[in-house]
């Protein structure tokens, strides 16, 4: 069984994840979407998508039915809607403290890994766009666990 220090920090972690997100995704210029640096490589919207499967495959770890769907695309502002709707399912799902289907480390290392790599893809593909994300200091950043929506995170702190 999980601690609670244990899902402590995995809610610390997703509330991390969607304060990186944000950032990312948040005032990408018209066409963004489409956005890739070749023509075989993920477009910064099925990146995004496959951020939501990555949440959604970890709710269902969690409730130890392990399911994966890969999904089509939204448009960008639909996508990103998801993206927070996903992380919020899973965030409340570990808060509700339920036994989970597998150990926490599994989901960190799964799942909520391969979503951070992702969302420093964006970052990086918005860069190359010619629309960086601004940078800060992560460190002084007001990061806290359950505060995982679009409008939750607070992303101005500088160095």
């Amino acid at each position: 069984m999980a601690s609670d220090d244990t899902r402590g920090l995995l809610r610390h972690t997703l509330a991390t994840v969607a304060y990186r997100g944000r950032k990312a995704v948040a005032d990408a210029p018209n066409g963004f979407a489409d956005f890739r640096v070749a023509e075989e490589s993920r477009s910064a919207g099925q990146i995004l998508a496959h951020i939501g499967d990555l949440f959604d495959w970890a709710l269902s770890i969690a409730d130890g039915q392990q399911r994966w769907h890969d999904s089509t695309p939204l448009p960008w502002n639909e996508q990103t809607s998801r993206f927070f709707d996903a992380l919020r399912k899973f965030d409340e799902r570990l808060a509700d403290g339920a036994p989970l289907g597998c150990p926490v480390e599994q989901l960190f290392q799964g799942p909520v890994a391969d979503a951070l790599t992702h969302i420093g893809q964006i970052a990086l593909l918005r860069r190359l766009a010619g629309a960086p994300v601004r940078a800060e200091n992560y460190f002084k950043a007001d990061i806290v666990a359950g505060r995982v929506g679009p409008d939750q995170t607070r992303s101005k702190v500088e160095f």
